[in-house]
Protein backbone atom coordinates (compact mmCIF):
# COMPACT_ATOMS: atom_id res chain seq x y z
CA UNK A 1 0.00 0.00 0.00
CA UNK A 2 1.38 3.45 -0.54
CA UNK A 3 2.33 5.36 2.33
CA UNK A 4 1.73 9.07 2.72
CA UNK A 5 4.65 10.98 1.98
CA UNK A 6 6.45 12.24 4.42
CA UNK A 7 6.34 16.07 5.05
CA UNK A 8 9.37 17.69 4.43
CA UNK A 9 8.53 20.70 6.97
CA UNK A 10 8.01 20.41 10.93
CA UNK A 11 5.37 18.94 11.93
CA UNK A 12 2.01 20.94 12.84
CA UNK A 13 -1.81 21.30 12.73
CA UNK A 14 -2.84 18.53 10.36
CA UNK A 15 -6.46 18.20 9.07
CA UNK A 16 -8.12 14.89 7.63
CA UNK A 17 -11.17 15.48 4.87
CA UNK A 18 -12.96 12.64 4.57
CA UNK A 19 -14.42 12.53 0.80
CA UNK A 20 -17.47 10.68 -0.76
CA UNK A 21 -17.15 8.12 -3.16
CA UNK A 22 -14.93 5.37 -2.18
CA UNK A 23 -15.11 2.69 0.33
CA UNK A 24 -11.64 2.85 2.33
CA UNK A 25 -8.68 0.36 3.85
CA UNK A 26 -9.43 0.46 7.00
CA UNK A 27 -5.12 -0.17 6.86
CA UNK A 28 -5.02 3.55 5.86
CA UNK A 29 -6.02 4.38 9.90
CA UNK A 30 -1.93 3.96 10.81
CA UNK A 31 -0.51 6.49 7.85
CA UNK A 32 -2.91 9.01 8.95
CA UNK A 33 -1.76 11.97 11.16
CA UNK A 34 -2.38 11.95 14.69
CA UNK A 35 -4.50 13.88 16.63
CA UNK A 36 -5.97 15.33 13.14
CA UNK A 37 -9.20 17.52 13.16
CA UNK A 38 -11.32 15.43 11.02
CA UNK A 39 -13.95 17.32 8.33
CA UNK A 40 -16.52 15.21 6.89
CA UNK A 41 -17.72 15.94 2.86
CA UNK A 42 -21.04 14.51 3.19
CA UNK A 43 -20.95 10.36 2.59
CA UNK A 44 -17.53 10.84 3.41
CA UNK A 45 -18.63 10.48 6.65
CA UNK A 46 -19.09 6.42 6.19
CA UNK A 47 -15.53 6.46 6.42
CA UNK A 48 -14.46 7.68 10.16
CA UNK A 49 -16.03 4.29 11.31
CA UNK A 50 -13.21 2.30 9.20
CA UNK A 51 -10.60 4.23 9.99
CA UNK A 52 -11.80 4.69 13.52
CA UNK A 53 -11.60 8.37 13.43
CA UNK A 54 -13.68 10.77 15.31
CA UNK A 55 -15.59 13.27 13.22
CA UNK A 56 -15.26 16.54 14.20
CA UNK A 57 -17.53 18.26 11.43
CA UNK A 58 -19.83 17.35 8.84
CA UNK A 59 -20.22 19.69 5.60
CA UNK A 60 -22.17 19.06 2.10
CA UNK A 61 -25.87 19.23 1.22
CA UNK A 62 -26.30 15.79 2.58
CA UNK A 63 -27.55 14.11 0.27
CA UNK A 64 -26.03 10.94 -0.22
CA UNK A 65 -24.63 10.70 3.27
CA UNK A 66 -26.44 7.14 5.07
CA UNK A 67 -29.37 8.46 7.17
CA UNK A 68 -28.55 6.02 10.05
CA UNK A 69 -25.02 7.47 9.64
CA UNK A 70 -26.00 11.11 9.85
CA UNK A 71 -28.70 11.04 12.48
CA UNK A 72 -25.93 8.70 14.55
CA UNK A 73 -23.58 11.39 14.37
CA UNK A 74 -26.53 14.06 15.07
CA UNK A 75 -27.19 12.34 18.67
CA UNK A 76 -23.32 12.25 18.93
CA UNK A 77 -23.38 15.91 18.81
CA UNK A 78 -21.15 16.48 15.61
CA UNK A 79 -21.75 20.05 14.37
CA UNK A 80 -23.19 19.49 10.90
CA UNK A 81 -23.04 22.62 8.52
CA UNK A 82 -25.96 21.91 5.66
CA UNK A 83 -25.65 23.46 2.20
CA UNK A 84 -28.31 23.46 -0.01
CA UNK A 85 -28.42 21.20 -2.60
CA UNK A 86 -28.53 23.51 -5.49
CA UNK A 87 -25.04 25.24 -5.19
CA UNK A 88 -21.72 26.31 -6.85
CA UNK A 89 -19.15 25.16 -4.52
CA UNK A 90 -18.70 20.70 -4.38
CA UNK A 91 -19.05 19.18 -1.07
CA UNK A 92 -15.24 18.53 -0.87
CA UNK A 93 -14.53 22.44 -2.02
CA UNK A 94 -16.83 23.28 1.27
CA UNK A 95 -15.00 20.77 3.48
CA UNK A 96 -11.69 22.41 2.27
CA UNK A 97 -12.56 25.78 3.26
CA UNK A 98 -13.58 24.31 6.43
CA UNK A 99 -10.69 22.34 7.06
CA UNK A 100 -8.40 26.04 5.66
CA UNK A 101 -10.32 27.70 8.77
CA UNK A 102 -8.46 26.05 11.34
CA UNK A 103 -5.08 27.12 9.67
CA UNK A 104 -3.53 23.71 9.19
CA UNK A 105 0.14 22.93 7.72
CA UNK A 106 -1.62 19.76 6.75
CA UNK A 107 -4.34 18.29 4.81
CA UNK A 108 -4.83 14.56 3.96
CA UNK A 109 -7.70 14.03 1.32
CA UNK A 110 -8.87 10.46 1.67
CA UNK A 111 -11.56 9.33 -1.17
CA UNK A 112 -12.51 11.35 -4.03
CA UNK A 113 -12.48 9.14 -6.61
CA UNK A 114 -15.59 7.37 -6.47
CA UNK A 115 -15.85 5.88 -9.99
CA UNK A 116 -17.31 9.65 -12.00
CA UNK A 117 -14.45 10.95 -14.02
CA UNK A 118 -16.42 14.47 -12.94
CA UNK A 119 -15.94 14.02 -9.70
CA UNK A 120 -12.17 13.00 -9.94
CA UNK A 121 -10.88 15.40 -12.66
CA UNK A 122 -12.87 18.07 -10.59
CA UNK A 123 -11.09 16.97 -7.39
CA UNK A 124 -7.81 16.68 -8.77
CA UNK A 125 -8.35 20.32 -10.11
CA UNK A 126 -9.43 21.88 -6.44
CA UNK A 127 -6.56 20.02 -4.89
CA UNK A 128 -3.90 21.96 -7.33
CA UNK A 129 -5.87 25.30 -6.51
CA UNK A 130 -4.52 28.43 -5.75
CA UNK A 131 -5.99 28.72 -2.25
CA UNK A 132 -4.49 25.61 -0.66
CA UNK A 133 -1.08 26.89 -1.83
CA UNK A 134 0.35 28.01 2.28
CA UNK A 135 -0.70 24.02 2.89
CA UNK A 136 0.59 20.81 2.14
CA UNK A 137 -2.19 18.80 0.53
CA UNK A 138 -2.08 14.66 -0.20
CA UNK A 139 -5.02 13.55 -1.00
CA UNK A 140 -5.54 8.94 -0.80
CA UNK A 141 -7.91 8.27 -3.84
CA UNK A 142 -8.73 5.08 -4.18
CA UNK A 143 -5.44 2.92 -4.46
CA UNK A 144 -3.52 6.10 -5.72
CA UNK A 145 -1.65 8.66 -3.60
CA UNK A 146 -1.55 12.62 -5.00
CA UNK A 147 0.96 14.95 -3.74
CA UNK A 148 0.94 18.62 -4.68
CA UNK A 149 4.43 19.89 -4.86
CA UNK A 150 4.40 24.01 -5.10
CA UNK A 151 7.05 25.92 -6.75
CA UNK A 152 8.81 28.31 -3.93
CA UNK A 153 8.96 25.66 -1.40
CA UNK A 154 11.63 25.77 1.22
CA UNK A 155 12.40 21.96 0.40
CA UNK A 156 11.40 19.93 -1.83
CA UNK A 157 8.60 17.63 -0.99
CA UNK A 158 9.72 13.69 -0.01
CA UNK A 159 7.43 10.84 -1.47
CA UNK A 160 8.11 7.21 -0.05
CA UNK A 161 7.82 3.79 -1.51
CA UNK A 162 8.96 0.94 -2.73
CA UNK A 163 12.11 0.31 -5.25
CA UNK A 164 9.99 -0.19 -8.67
CA UNK A 165 7.04 1.54 -7.84
CA UNK A 166 5.34 3.87 -10.04
CA UNK A 167 5.11 7.23 -9.67
CA UNK A 168 4.14 10.14 -12.39
CA UNK A 169 4.41 13.79 -12.17
CA UNK A 170 2.21 15.92 -14.00
CA UNK A 171 2.69 19.81 -14.56
CA UNK A 172 -0.87 21.48 -13.32
CA UNK A 173 -2.32 25.07 -14.20
CA UNK A 174 0.31 25.25 -16.63
CA UNK A 175 3.73 24.97 -17.07
CA UNK A 176 5.80 23.33 -14.11
CA UNK A 177 9.46 24.78 -14.18
CA UNK A 178 12.88 24.13 -12.60
CA UNK A 179 11.89 20.43 -11.78
CA UNK A 180 14.88 18.39 -10.00
CA UNK A 181 14.13 14.78 -8.47
CA UNK A 182 16.33 12.33 -6.58
CA UNK A 183 15.90 8.77 -5.81
CA UNK A 184 13.70 8.65 -9.39
CA UNK A 185 14.83 6.39 -11.98
CA UNK A 186 14.91 8.96 -14.78
CA UNK A 187 16.24 11.92 -12.51
CA UNK A 188 15.13 15.01 -13.51
CA UNK A 189 18.02 18.46 -12.91
CA UNK A 190 16.25 21.53 -13.25
CA UNK A 191 14.17 20.69 -16.07
CA UNK A 192 10.74 22.16 -17.41
CA UNK A 193 8.08 20.16 -17.91
CA UNK A 194 4.66 21.73 -20.24
CA UNK A 195 1.31 21.58 -19.39
CA UNK A 196 -0.35 19.08 -21.29
CA UNK A 197 2.95 17.02 -21.85
CA UNK A 198 3.18 13.35 -20.63
CA UNK A 199 6.94 13.20 -20.17
CA UNK A 200 6.44 12.80 -16.39
CA UNK A 201 4.08 9.64 -16.51
CA UNK A 202 5.40 6.26 -15.37
CA UNK A 203 8.96 7.31 -13.41
CA UNK A 204 10.11 4.66 -10.91
CA UNK A 205 11.36 4.73 -7.55
CA UNK A 206 15.32 3.65 -7.39
CA UNK A 207 15.10 3.98 -3.70
CA UNK A 208 12.02 3.75 -0.48
CA UNK A 209 12.45 7.44 -0.65
CA UNK A 210 12.66 10.02 -3.79
CA UNK A 211 12.68 13.95 -3.44
CA UNK A 212 10.91 16.28 -6.07
CA UNK A 213 11.01 20.30 -5.77
CA UNK A 214 10.50 22.78 -8.70
CA UNK A 215 11.16 26.37 -8.78
CA UNK A 216 8.07 27.76 -10.09
CA UNK A 217 3.95 26.41 -10.81
CA UNK A 218 2.21 23.08 -9.52
CA UNK A 219 3.11 19.31 -10.36
CA UNK A 220 0.53 16.40 -8.85
CA UNK A 221 3.08 13.47 -7.97
CA UNK A 222 0.66 10.38 -8.56
CA UNK A 223 1.73 6.91 -7.08
CA UNK A 224 -0.93 4.80 -8.64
Amino acid sequence: MTAIPTSPRPVGRAVVVLAGGDAVDPRLAPRLPDGATVIAADSGLASAGPLGLTVDLLVGDLDSVDAALLAQARREGVPVEEHPTDKDRTDLAIAMDAAMSHRPDRIVVVGGHGGRLDHLLGNVALLASPAYADVEVVALMGTACVTVVRGDEAAPTRLTGTVGDLVSLIAYHGSARGITTSGLRFPVDAADLPAGSSLGVSNEFAAPEATVGLREGVLLAVQP
